[in-house]
């Protein structure tokens, strides 16, 4: 039996997910963020010793990382469903798109948000301003446009695309879920991205996503 260690508002959803679009049974371990400081408890160093979520254990294999867990699943339980062939263009596509979620398109949003928080953080008077004007310029010169040419270069994408690889959900979607729905959740995609709005809505309205969210309780992004 696969055992999900579900972090509460986290990147294990989209596990979750995968394993409902897949019909694999699965039992969750659940842990929940420090409200103070949001991060995961210290108890999930058990079971990997980065501490972090997802991570699941699949009778004596321990596998953690998002796209590695995806990628283990995809190919232990869903070959016919989830993946593309071997070579071609299609399988460049799925691994490019598995890639490029962690790789490229989470990192500036991550950035965006330690700067937001930065804003927000409790220091003394006189720093405050000196802090949100850094925070505010590098968002504006740096992180902005970086997001901006990598949500306009998804939402071209998606324009000629039901999904990631075309008609059929894949692997390559549920990656691609955790980044898109931040942005959605957050108003950074805007209203001039209707495609990744529409996309985020169809993988809202699957019944297996609804399933998941179901099972998996709070999160903020569906």
């Amino acid at each position: 039996m696969i055992t999900v260690h579900h972090l509460n508002n986290s990147r294990s959803q989209r596990i979750l997910w995968m394993l409902e679009e897949l019909g694999v049974p699965y039992e969750i371990q659940r842990y929940e963020r420090d409200a103070k400081t949001m991060l995961a408890p210290a108890s999930l160093k058990k079971i990997h010793p980065l501490g972090k979520s997802p991570v699941i254990t699949d009778g004596d294999l321990v596998v953690a990382e998002s796209g590695a867990i995806i990628e283990y699943l995809a190919h232990t339980y869903g070959k016919d469903t989830m993946l593309p062939e071997t070579g071609g263009q299609a399988w460049l596509d799925y691994t490019y798109w598995m890639h490029y979620a962690e790789g490229s398109l989470m990192p500036p949003l991550v950035m965006r948000l330690v700067f937001e928080k930065v804003k927000t953080s409790p220091m003394s008077f006189f720093i405050k301003p000196v802090a949100k004007g850094i925070a505010d310029k590098t968002n504006e010169v740096f992180i902005g446009p970086m997001i901006k040419t990598h949500l306009d270069f998804v939402e071209a994408h998606l324009a000629k695309n039901v999904w990631f690889l075309g008609n059929e959900l894949s692997a390559a979607d549920i990656q691609m879920s955790f980044p898109l729905e931040a942005s959605v959740a957050r108003g950074i995609t805007g209203k001039n991205r209707p495609h990744i709005s529409a996309w985020v809505e169809r993988i809202h309205a699957r019944p297996a996503y609804q399933a998941a969210l179901e099972k998996g309780g709070e999160y903020d992004f569906a």
